[in-house]
């Protein structure tokens, strides 16, 4: 059985499921942020108070959660490249840009290793 013509709804589930990854990347990148934002703020707390400020494992658990984060984008991107490739030609879309969101999605996994060394820093 032949299909009468390509189905664009095909390409844009790929695309759909690749802005899901971004999403979910950037949320577990920002939590990690927080994460590693609070201890500095406990550690503030103990200062004040006339405790020596433990360095603690926030840092290091926020570092882990942006490296995550951009891993989730990176595989998201990975996964959404590979799809591409194996659609016919007919199958994709005329109007299709497959550069700015594989572009978007590798410079938001350069960021969260920017901010993860930071954060360890």
């Amino acid at each position: 059985m032949e299909s009468a013509g390509a189905d664009p709804r095909v390409y844009f589930a790929a695309e759909r499921t690749l802005l899901a990854w971004l999403r979910t990347g950037i949320g577990i990148m920002a939590f990690g942020f927080v994460v590693a934002r609070f201890g500095l703020f406990l550690r503030l707390l103990q200062a004040r108070g006339g405790e020596p400020a433990s360095h603690g494992l926030s840092p290091y658990l926020g570092a882990a959660l942006v490296a995550l984060g951009a891993g989730a984008i990176a595989g998201g991107a990975v996964q959404y490249r590979r799809f591409c490739r194996r659609l016919r030609p007919d199958e994709l879309p005329s109007s299709r840009s497959p550069l700015l969101p594989l572009a978007l999605a590798w410079a938001l996994v350069g960021l969260g290793a920017v901010v993860s060394a930071i954060l360890l820093a």
